[in-house]
């Protein structure tokens, strides 16, 4: 159960001859948001397609749901079509940031659509990379299928019901983004600093260790554990800057054995979309 989230880069390379693999190239850059785009073409695991964060993995049309709105089950299941995905194929998508961009967010669309064969390279591109292993230029072509796909509401929380928690004091808020931001000393991507009151701090890049891999299962469960206290995993909403990230840690749970915790996919800048939503600063309570 704790294993499978994730996968080494060894045992990528045994599966891929075999030809029943989707592998999901997920990097991106916030600063340049076609540079992931260029270094997949330039060289990525064989294989591979691309996923833009902004064009696939994201519905900007939608209004107040963030700066990476979720595509509807509609949008998002012509995208599997183009990669040539179909139900009980296994998928795994990778990055150059831990899981962060974004891996972590395709594996995480992938399971709200039932797609439980997805994983996330653990060591991403970099470990690849580091291995030695096969490498290949420009765009791959697979045969494109034709899915429909629903989301599984029940692993989301909306507004509403984000308020109503928050005011009964019945889960555990935990915000993905760095500590500076969080306290709002700082914020480079959205028009207002500072976290959603009632929310606690737990910055991604914990649940790395210093190879850029995820810690050990035991240890993160003693992490967060340390974090929910006497509110069960199932309790637990993440929440970062667009709902990016946030899946780094709904991930990291998972991994660690910790199941049933949900996104607030607006997160952050959907929640200051709205003036009248109160803003907290400084540390957690």
């Amino acid at each position: 159960m704790t294993a499978s989230v994730l996968i080494g880069v060894d045992a990528l390379a045994a599966l891929l001859p075999r030809g029943d693999v989707l592998v999901v190239d997920c990097r991106f850059e916030l600063s340049a948001p076609d540079q992931g785009e260029r270094d997949y073409l330039d060289a990525h695991i064989p294989g591979a397609v691309y996923a833009h964060l902004d064009r696939d993995l994201s519905d900007h049309a939608r209004q107040g749901q963030g700066r990476h709105p979720l595509p509807d089950a509609q949008r998002f299941a012509a995208t599997l079509s183009r990669w040539g995905w179909q139900p009980g194929l296994r998928v795994v998508a990778y990055d150059n940031a831990g899981g962060a961009l974004a891996a972590a967010r395709l594996w995480w669309m992938l399971r709200l659509v039932g797609a439980h064969e997805a994983q996330v390279l653990d060591g991403g591109w970099s470990a690849w990379c580091a291995a030695n292993l096969p490498r290949e230029r420009g765009a791959t072509a697979r045969g494109a299928t034709t899915v429909s796909v629903r989301l599984d509401e029940a692993a989301m929380v909306d507004y509403a019901q984000l308020q109503r928690h928050l005011a009964a004091a019945d889960i555990v808020l935990l915000d993905a983004r760095g500590p500076a931001r969080f306290r709002g000393d700082e914020e480079p991507l959205d028009r207002v600093g500072g976290h959603i009151p009632g929310a606690r701090n737990r910055p991604f890049a914990l649940n790395l260790d210093g190879s850029g891999r995820f810690k050990p299962a035991t240890e993160l469960r003693r992490e967060f554990e340390d974090l929910l206290g006497t509110h069960a995993p199932a309790a637990v909403v993440h929440s970062c800057g667009s709902g990016v990230t946030a899946c780094h840690n709904l991930l990291a749970m998972e991994h660690a054995g910790l199941h049933g915790s949900r996104l607030f996919a607006p997160s952050w800048s959907g929640w200051i979309s709205d003036p009248a939503r109160p803003v907290a600063t400084g540390a957690a309570d």
